[in-house]
C-alpha cells in the first residue's frame, strides 16, 4: 500500500520531530496531543527548526512554508483513525500506550498501519491486544529526529511483510537508515547503549571517577561525541531507568540491574535537560556536575 497521510500521537520531543521529518517529506501529517500548549509549542518547535535549515541553505523558504502547511493538529485522538500511518509517540509506559491503541481502535480505517516509537516496550505485547496485529510494528526513530540517520524497524511476532516494506518506503522517503531488529527488549540501540550508560552511572557511584572525569573518558578515550552521563541527561534519566527495567525484566539477567544512584535521581525528580538537572545543573551559563 501506498501511504500518504500520518498520524502522530504526542506532541513532545520525539513526536514534533517525527512530524518535521514526515512533512518535509511530502505526508500530510495530523498531529494529536491532550494539551493545547503542547500542539502549539510543538508547531512553534517545528517552525524554528526548519526555518534554521533554511538559514543554513538547506531548504528553501517555499520548502519550508509547504512544509508547515502539512501539518495540523487536533486535540482528538479519534481525528487520527483514518490516516494511513499512525505513529504513536507518547510517554514510554505501556499502559498508557495500551489505552491509546485502545481508544484508536473503533475509529481506524481498515487499512490503517499502526506504529509505536517505543524505544524498548515488547511490540509483539502492544500489537496482541489490537485488531491487528499483522499491521503492528516498532517505528523507532532517534533523537533528534531531524538528525539522526537511522529508524529501527521492530516487527513483532504477527507483523505481516506487507507491513514492513511500507514501513520501509517512508523511511527511504525520509532519506535515512533502516536497521531491521527482531522483538526482544530494548531491540538494538538501547540494548547496547543502556547498559552502558547504567555501566557509567555505577562507575560514579561506586566513587571510581566524578561526573566529570567518567564524561571525559569517553569523549576523549573513546571518541564519544557525549560523554555517557551528559547523554543520560539529553535522553532524560527516567528514560534511562525505564528501559533499564525492560531489560531487567524481559531478560531476567542482574547484568541490567539499575544502579540505585539512578533510581536516586529519578526519585528526586532530578530527570536531567528537561527539568534543569540531572547529573549537570543546566540553570547556569554552563552546565556543572550535581557529583
Amino acid at each position: 500500500m501506498e501511504i500518504k497521510s500520518i498520524g502522530i500521537v504526542g506532541a513532545g520531543q520525539m513526536g514534533n520531530g517525527i512530524a518535521h521529518v514526515m512533512a518535509l517529506a511530502g505526508y500530510d501529517v495530523l498531529l494529536n496531543d491532550i494539551s493545547e500548549d503542547s500542539l502549539k509549542s510543538a508547531i512553534a518547535r517545528i517552525d524554528k527548526n526548519i526555518e534554521r535549515q533554511v538559514s543554513k541553505g538547506a531548504l528553501s523558504a517555499l520548502e519550508k512554508d509547504a512544509a508547515m502547511a502539512r501539518i495540523k493538529t487536533t486535540l482528538q485522538l479519534t481525528d487520527l483513525g483514518s490516516s494511513d500511518l499512525v505513529i504513536e509517540a507518547a510517554t514510554e509506559r505501556e499502559d498508557i500506550k495500551h489505552k491509546i491503541f485502545a481508544a484508536l481502535l473503533p475509529h481506524l480505517s481498515d487499512h490503517t498501519i499502526l506504529t509505536s516509537n517505543t524505544s524498548s516496550i515488547s511490540i509483539t505485547r502492544l500489537a496482541a491486544a489490537t485488531d491487528r496485529p499483522e499491521r503492528f510494528m516498532g517505528f523507532h526513530f532517534m533523537n533528534p529526529v531531524p538528525v539522526m540517520q537511522l529508524v529501527e524497524l521492530i516487527r513483532g511476532i504477527a507483523t505481516d511483510q506487507p507491513t514492513y516494506d511500507a514501513c520501509l518506503k517512508v523511511v527511504e522517503r525520509l532519506d535515512k537508515t533502516a536497521a531491521s531488529a527482531e522483538d526482544f527488549p530494548a531491540f538494538i540501540v538501547n540494548r547496547i547503549l543502556m547498559p552502558m550508560i547504567n555501566e557509567a552511572v555505577y562507575t560514579l557511584y561506586e566513587g571510581v571517577g566524578s561526573v566529570q572525569s567518567i564524561d571525559m573518558s569517553l569523549k576523549l578515550g573513546a571518541n564519544h561525541p557525549m560523554g555517557p552521563l551528559e547523554l543520560a541527561d539529553f535522553i532524560g534519566l527516567d528514560t534511562c531507568l525505564a528501559i533499564m527495567n525492560v531489560l531487567h525484566d524481559g531478560l531476567a539477567d542482574t547484568k541490567y540491574r539499575p544502579c540505585p544512584l539512578l533510581t536516586k535521581y529519578v526519585e528526586a525528580g532530578w530527570l536531567g535537560r528537561k527539568v534543569g538537572r540531572g547529573f549537570y545543573d543546566y540553570r547556569g551559563d554552563v552546565p556543572v556536575p550535581t557529583r
